[in-house]
């Protein structure tokens, strides 16, 4: 290991340690029961609430309709790690595994679409997406060797997803595209991809 690998996974075990415990209080001030995991996943901390035995219904609404509670959570405990720490934190939340089913879901769509596309030669449009699937997307289509890249704006931001062409030319729409060719993934991208997932 790198010293510079070294001192990002302190770093991560640090956001980790701090976000824990941060749960932990939580859950001790609503009066519900869960375990913290915390692991390191994708060069993020990553933190989860899980329960050994059979789950208090109550921690479903930490989920939220569409993962939208969850989503706030995060980015409240992401706010209490950078408080500490002083860097912005880019950890993920989970809560009874809610996003790594969701992230199973999302990757089968982007796998179906990938067959089509391979199929018929053209690109396929997805339905518009948050951050957290559109990076999930990508992710299995750089993987399976084609070419994806986001477009729209706002709420009705969507994944293209086409054959891999060198010929292909991506304008950018003014909208600072998530262009993902298998190879690269942009920053800004990437970032906002944590702050939905």
């Amino acid at each position: 290991m790198t010293e510079e690998h070294v001192d990002l996974r302190a770093l991560l075990d640090e956001e980790g340690d701090i976000a824990a415990d941060y749960l932990e209080e939580l859950l001790d001030i609503i009066d519900m029961d869960g375990d913290i995991e915390i692991t390191v996943e994708a060069d993020r901390a990553a933190v989860g609430i899980v329960v050994d035995d059979v789950a208090d219904r109550r921690l479903k609404r930490l989920i939220g309709k569409h993962g939208d509670t969850l989503d706030a959570l995060q980015e409240l405990t992401r706010l209490a790690v950078q408080q500490q720490t002083g860097e912005r934190s880019r950890l993920m939340l989970d809560i009874l595994g809610y996003r790594q089913q969701h992230r199973q879901e999302i990757a089968e769509i982007a796998r179906e679409a990938i067959s089509r596309v391979e199929d018929s030669g053209e690109p396929v449009a997805l339905k518009p997406m948050n951050p957290f699937e559109r990076k999930v997307v990508h992710d299995v289509v750089a993987e399976a060797g084609l070419f994806s890249d986001s477009s729209g704006i706002g709420p009705a931001r969507h994944v293209v997803i086409s054959l891999l062409d060198e010929e292909h030319d991506v304008e950018d729409d003014g909208d600072d595209a998530d262009i993902f060719d298998g190879t690269s993934e942009s920053a800004e991208s990437a970032e906002s991809a944590e702050s939905a997932d």
